[in-house]
């Protein structure tokens, strides 16, 4: 295999895969939910989100299991293939016919109960020891269409992440620091100004973010060089930095409140606000296409799907309590679109400290899931490219794929900062794929290869909980209607306009 395919790094405990999996999930789209439940109302919000939660999770044990499949795929080739070099090895040595009588009563045993021995435990052909990216999975899996289809929908998706996040940095950083005058105690309110106006002295707002993208590239871009492992203790810390920050914005609106200071009204029900909201939802919980990077350095997976389901619960009660006590707390033309910056005005919160902290929160949340996005483009770019048992030369593994996935982004980023239009694609239709129909056809596929290849009795141990059939169907027809519900509101959209 070629290198950093398979590769799996260092192995941690199931707790820190939980705290890398909350770390991911947990990002901007978190910031931006209390918004999109003020535009679409309290009942319909919860319950779309409780419903994307669970779809979430489905097709999150789809990609689990999938990646099961894919390395019990990959254990019987190699199975076969030193099989066949100890049958040349044999004919070559000259072996007796009894030896050949015998060899071939021992060659129909092993080829015929490989499904016995897994179901007598002794072989564990469905653990997943190797990182299988979901670019290879599909390879395995798809015909050559569908392989084309998924590179084209993670590409975008990923190259829109990045370039999202390499701009959302900066402008944090320009909003919190570039505040002058009357307007010290209001931190981040960027519709006061332009990207012309001063910032430092000479240097104008715009300036000013072009130098705080270079020091995000300088500081993040080489964890693209590297393995995703190598950020641990920047995931542990910044995780009690996320905590730390939700709970006190949740305290503060709990304690506005409490005070009779509470200004939100929110409504029950506004369909014009779904579409926003059903877009929030599905960049708030993704994580499908980084899963091989999370899941595989889990030292014990037996319980994996249980791990999952805890990180879920927990993101759920944190999206729905922080979301809820923002809509009380506040009016709704007064919710900003990162939640954060309502919490640095000096009549909100006195403490200078909690108001830049709380202002500079997304610049930690999206620092570290950085690395792990690019990682995961990175390694889907050598799998698009890899060939059944070459290698890449060092210079192409260790420079040419991770300096193109990280230049693309920053470019985009460097250029403008008015990302719009590529949230829209890319949380509309290519999140839509890679969270929903991508999974339901790898779970549909690795079950099918996977009863060619051991046959009907061969259970893969991190199936499903949803096994049925019926699951992937209403998962894909969820996701083509989805396609079409965004499509047909974007362009209603337009012709209002």
């Amino acid at each position: 295999m070629a290198g950093g395919i398979t590769d799996t790094g260092e192995l941690y405990s199931p707790y820190v895969g939980l705290v890398y999996m909350f770390n991911l999930i947990v990002g901007t789209g978190a910031l931006t939910m209390p918004k999109a439940f003020a535009t679409a109302g309290w009942l319909v919000s919860l319950v779309l989100l409780m419903f994307l939660g669970f779809m979430s999770y489905m097709t999150t044990t789809f990609v689990v299991e999938a990646m099961a499949a894919a390395n019990a795929q990959l254990r019987w080739k190699r199975m076969e293939k030193r099989k066949e070099d100890d049958e040349d090895e044999d004919s070559s040595s000259g072996v007796s016919d009894s030896d050949v009588l015998l060899q071939d009563g021992y060659e129909r045993a092993e080829t015929r109960p490989i499904l016995s021995v897994q179901r007598r435990g002794s072989a564990n052909i469905f653990e997943i020891t190797e990182r299988v990216e979901m670019g290879q999975m599909a390879s395995m899996f798809f015909n050559k269409v569908g392989v084309n289809l998924f590179y084209f929908c993670i590409i975008i998706y990923l190259y829109g992440d990045l370039a999202i996040y390499a701009a959302a940095v900066p402008v944090s950083l320009m909003q919190v620091t570039c505040v002058t005058g009357n307007h010290s105690c209001s931190v981040g309110d960027s519709t006061k100004y332009n990207d012309t106006d001063k910032c430092w002295g000479p240097i104008r707002r715009i300036d000013a973010y072009r130098l705080y993208l270079a020091a995000f590239t300088l500081l993040l871009g080489p964890f693209t060089f590297f393995n995703v492992q190598k950020t641990k203790y920047l995931q542990i810390m910044t995780s009690l930095m996320r905590w730390i920050a939700f709970i006190l914005m949740i305290i503060l609106a709990l304690i506005r409140i409490s005070r009779g200071q509470a200004e939100g009204h929110p409504s029950m029900a506004q369909l014009s606000g779904i579409r926003n909201l059903f877009g929030v939802c599905v960049y708030s919980f993704m994580c499908q296409h980084s899963l091989p990077s999370l899941i595989t350095p889990i030292s014990k997976k037996k319980h994996v799907n249980k791990l999952v389901l805890l990180d879920y619960i927990l993101i759920l009660a944190f999206y729905s309590l922080l979301s809820f006590t923002a809509i009380y707390c506040f009016r709704n033309d007064t919710l900003m679109d990162m939640y954060t910056l309502n919490f640095t005005n000096c009549e909100i919160v006195s403490v200078a400290f909690i108001r830049y902290f709380l202002g500079l929160f997304p610049v930690f949340t999206i620092s570290t899931n950085f690395p792990i996005i690019a990682v995961t483009l990175r390694n889907n770019w050598k799998t698009l490219f890899h060939r059944e048992g070459g290698t890449y030369p060092w210079l192409v593994d260790r420079i040419v794929f991770p300096a193109i996935t990280l230049i693309p982004p920053v470019l985009v980023a460097f250029c403008t900062h008015d990302l719009e239009s590529l949230v829209g694609i890319t949380g509309a239709y290519a999140g839509n794929g890679i969270q929903y129909l991508i999974p339901a056809f790898l779970a549909y596929c690795s079950r099918k290869d996977t009863q060619l290849v051991f046959g009907s009795g061969t259970v893969n141990k991190h199936l499903s909980p949803f096994r049925h059939s019926f699951w992937i169907v209403f998962v894909l027809i969820w996701g083509f209607s989805c396609f079409i519900f965004v499509t047909a509101n974007i362009v209603l959209s337009e012709s209002k306009l």
